[in-house]
C-alpha cells in the first residue's frame, strides 16, 4: 500500500478566512471565485475548498512560495 502525504493540499473556509483576515462567509466566496478560475482552467475542485498552492499564488504570490528560500549572504 503507498503512503499518503501529511502535507496539507487545500484549505477550508476556516483556514482561508483565518489566513486573509476575513470572515468565513467572505472566505466562501474567495474558495467559489478561486475553484470557478481553476474549473475554466479545465482543473477538478472539491466544493469548499480551494488549493493550498492555488490560493497562496494568487494571494501572495512568489514572494509567498519563496520566503522559505530566502537566505543572508
Amino acid at each position: 500500500m503507498e503512503e499518503v502525504s501529511l502535507e496539507k493540499r487545500t484549505y477550508g473556509a476556516d483556514e482561508v478566512a483565518h489566513l486573509l483576515g476575513v470572515s468565513k462567509a467572505y472566505a466562501y466566496k474567495v474558495i467559489r471565485r478561486l475553484n470557478a478560475e481553476l474549473e475554466s482552467e479545465g482543473m477538478l475542485t472539491i466544493p469548499g475548498k480551494v488549493s493550498v498552492a492555488y490560493l497562496e499564488s494568487r494571494y501572495f504570490g512568489e514572494a509567498k512560495r519563496n520566503e522559505g528560500d530566502a537566505h543572508v549572504g
